[in-house]
């Protein structure tokens, strides 16, 4: 594996970390940034795999998109369109004031973001 697929491997696992860390709280204060970090580690989960077959990873946050390019390369991949459809928008629009995520919306982006987890890393013979 290429070291900067590494790195993007380690950033996902920091924010999926941090998610899973805030998901165990009972404050309701930290829902959208659980939501942002599933997101984020998503993201960084399909960037590692881009790099790894030698793509042009783009500075940006829709999952869609990124989805596009790995299912290229892996059709598997598709099976996670509707949860990259559900997590792009915590990337930015729960980030300013006027909506908010729920409990529920917390726990299904963390199992999104799990599901996504556990195949990049299979991918890449990494334990889940």
């Amino acid at each position: 594996m290429m070291p900067t697929t590494i790195e993007w491997i380690e950033k996902a696992e920091e924010d999926f970390e941090a998610a899973s860390i805030l998901a165990q709280s009972r404050s309701e204060r930290q829902l959208n940034t659980i939501c942002f970090h599933c997101q984020q580690s998503a993201e960084k989960y399909l960037k590692a795999i881009m790099q790894e077959h030698g793509m042009y990873v783009p500075y940006i946050h829709n999952l869609s998109d990124l989805l596009d390019k790995v299912v290229s390369v892996l059709p598997m991949f598709e099976s996670h369109r509707q949860s990259c459809l559900e997590l792009t928008p915590f990337a930015t629009v729960f980030r300013y004031p006027g909506l908010s995520t729920s409990r529920d919306d917390a726990k299904r982006a963390l199992k999104q973001c799990a599901n996504i987890r556990i195949d990049v890393r299979r991918h890449f013979g990494l334990e889940s």
